[in-house]
């Protein structure tokens, strides 16, 4: 990680905003304010694997899902709740007679999704890595002198060498769970001529409780989270009609709930807007990068673009920088607009340079502070060993060294990316199998030599690795084949970084149809899914009285998920790190977590969030059966797509307190609610 010559904090070419630390006029809290980047010694897994030094952020109270979280947010940074608000007892809906059993049947449910997928029993585990442990160790390349190598990176080695992983899903992987999940991954398999070809052909041999239906499987990987509308749309175009329109989002018109983000007002402001209205954004407390978040959030939910949305989150993992930075609040969207949503289809190189000329990487990584006589290695590091080639990647410390110097003269000035030609290294530079001459301060040709580079290691052959490795990791398994990833990282190679043809490749494979139930949903994409599943509707609700607030109630309500995501450890762009979030299921294992997502699928169920408009749970199914177990099976249809097995149909009758053959009316009694909210904390719908 980059954690060599990290400079005290920068002083910020513009003056921060007084109102970030504190409550905004709707009263949420910023229940998350990131810390400069610290040190600390390295840590231990619970299992006592050492923890990678790369993540031992001292600042950070480990926003990185496998955390135990209690009514008041995390443990080191209390949030004062809303009246009101707190976590709400799993048995607080109905009669007390009617409780028996439901705490006990909803622990069950739970403790189910955590071994689904092949995982271990369900396990406490505490927040695991974050940032930089290693010391500080002060660089200097004036004149040829080249300080490359410290006793924990000798010059020459590479990276992986002297760590004990060679990147993050790996560590979480080195798990009981994750040893446990390697033994039920799919096998090896073959590129077929289409992925519908390659679902018609593939046969499910691995263990799962989902159903081993291709357009399911696929509506739960290439969005985030099947509905009945989108089963109907992949059935009527056909998997292959339907991944050729999803890969042309350019295409698919807005849903109403995107055109309703013009209701957030900084989301269209350039960096020069919101470097100029600071003081009036603030006065009126809105948050640009809180905004930029927001509208994420409503686009997971409510856009039909939903492959495009999932990739837009990919990278914003893969080339990520945090949504909190301090300057996120003046750059993070545009590099969302400009960066991330720009490329996220397109050319992965044409991303990275877009990324290392963009105000908001170079301020997060201080790549502004770095000049060819006081080199700062930060960005450099990073280019290398997170958006590129990997920590395994064939890289050793002197090629770090050798890059940063390359890239001095990079920078931002008055909001703007600059090229400072007085403070480029001239000289020549070899890292990897690049080398150039490097000879001149003239800006085209110094920055031709960097971008040169940045191509060079964006088509490296460990860099096609690790971008097919990731993307099989968030589309396929925690261990995707090594066929398979040998296959992505040779259509990657063999089109320069184009994604689609990579997407198309992975499609279109065996393993990809026969990894049916092998990935769990991380607290973020189990929120969105259940919002998705349960047909919210971006419409204030006719009880909403939206009173004297200066902002609207489609705004509000974005912000009470996206403050509910950070309660649950995950939300877009939420990572402090530049590592972003870990894709694993071992990474992801807190009851904590997973009660409160139950509790807020049973929020939404009652209706109580009225920013939004919600479908009555007495309403999900049209025409109820008169029994108990077929209205359990009618409404797992509508929830999750599937009936449930015999054994967790039996655990939700027992939720309600009934028989399969008891007659119930539409609203079960009175215990539709509960049902409901059982279904969604069944393995079917933790399950993607």
């Amino acid at each position: 990680m980059a954690d060599q010559n990290v400079p005290p904090r920068r002083p910020r070419d513009d003056r921060g905003w007084d109102g970030r630390q504190h409550p905004a006029v709707d009263g949420h809290r910023d229940s998350h304010t990131p810390s400069p980047y610290g040190y600390e010694a390295p840590r231990q897994h619970p299992g006592g694997q050492p923890v990678d030094p790369r993540y031992a952020h001292a600042g950070h109270p480990g926003a990185r899902g496998p955390q135990w979280v209690g009514p008041d947010g995390f443990a080191r940074q209390p949030v004062a709740p809303a009246a009101g608000a707190g976590l709400p007892n799993l048995d607080d809906d109905g009669d007390p007679g009617r409780r028996v059993g439901r705490r006990k049947a909803l622990a069950a449910l739970g403790g189910t999704a955590a071994v689904v997928a092949g995982g271990a029993a369900l396990a406490m585990t505490p927040q695991i890595r974050s940032l930089f442990g290693d010391d500080a160790v002060a660089g200097d390349a004036t004149g040829t002198t080249v300080t490359d190598g410290t006793p924990a990176r000798p010059s020459g080695q590479q990276p992986s060498t002297v760590r004990t992983y060679t990147e993050q899903n790996e560590s979480y992987m080195g798990s009981r769970a994750g040893e446990a999940l390697k033994k039920n991954a799919p096998a090896g398999g073959r590129t077929f001529s289409g992925p519908a070809a390659a679902a018609a052909e593939t046969k499910v041999t691995v263990k799962t409780v989902l159903a081993k239906d291709p357009v399911l499987h696929l509506a739960r990987r290439a969005t985030f989270g099947a509905t009945p509308r989108v089963v109907a749309e992949i059935k009527e175009r056909g998997i292959d009609g339907w991944l050729r329109w999803q890969l042309d989002p350019e295409k698919i018109a807005p849903t109403r709930a995107e055109l309703k983000l013009a209701e957030l007002p900084t989301l269209k402001m350039s960096t020069a807007q919101l470097r100029e209205q600071r003081d009036q954004l603030n006065e009126r407390g809105a948050h640009p990068e809180k905004e930029m978040v927001d509208a994420t959030v409503a686009r997971q939910i409510w856009s039909d673009r939903q492959l495009f949305e999932v990739m837009v989150d990919f990278w914003n993992d893969f080339l990520h920088v945090a949504a909190d930075f301090d300057g996120g609040e003046v750059y993070r969207a545009s590099f969302d607009r400009d960066v991330v949503r720009a490329h996220a289809l397109g050319s992965y190189p044409e991303m990275l340079l877009a990324a290392n000329r963009h105000p908001a990487l170079l301020l997060y990584l201080n790549q502004n502070d770095s000049r060819a006589d006081a080199v700062n290695e930060n960005l450099a590091r990073e280019n290398l060993e997170l958006y590129s080639v990997g920590v395994d990647g064939g890289y050793t410390e002197k090629d770090v060294r050798q890059a940063a110097l390359l890239q001095t003269g990079r920078g931002v000035n008055d909001g703007k990316y600059v090229f400072r030609p007085e403070r480029h290294y001239v000289g020549k530079v070899k890292v990897l199998g690049f080398t150039h001459a490097n000879n001149s301060k003239d800006p085209k040709k110094a920055e031709a030599a960097i971008d040169a580079y940045l191509t060079y290691i964006a088509l490296h052959p460990s860099t096609a690795k690790y971008v097919a490795q990731s993307l099989a990791t968030r589309f396929v398994s925690d261990t995707p084949p090594k066929s398979l990833v040998e296959r992505l990282a040779k259509t990657y190679s063999t089109n320069k970084g184009m994604i689609k043809p990579v997407l198309m490749t992975l499609f279109s494979s065996s393993e990809f149809w026969a990894a049916v139930g092998q990935k769990v949903r991380r607290p973020m994409e189990y929120l969105v899914a259940t919002y998705r599943s349960l047909g919210v509707s971006p419409q204030a609700s006719p009880k909403h009285d939206n009173g004297d607030n200066k902002r609207t109630p489609y705004s509000r309500g974005l912000r009470q998920i996206h403050d509910k995501m950070r309660e649950l450890g995950q939300y877009p762009m939420g990572q402090p790190t530049p590592d972003g979030y870990p894709d694993v299921y071992p990474a992801w294992t807190s009851a904590g977590t997973m009660v409160n997502g139950w509790n807020e699928a049973g929020e939404l169920l009652a209706g109580r969030r009225t920013v939004f408009t919600y479908t009555p749970a007495e309403k999900l199914v049209a025409r109820p059966p008169a029994t108990a177990g077929a209205y359990v099976d009618a409404l797992s249809l509508r929830l999750v797509g599937q009936k449930l097995s015999t054994r967790e149909r039996a655990l939700i009758l027992g939720v309600a307190g009934v028989s399969a053959g008891d007659k119930v009316d539409a609203t079960f009694g009175g215990a539709v609610t509960a049902v409901a909210r059982a279904i969604l904390a069944s393995p079917q719908h933790h399950l993607r």
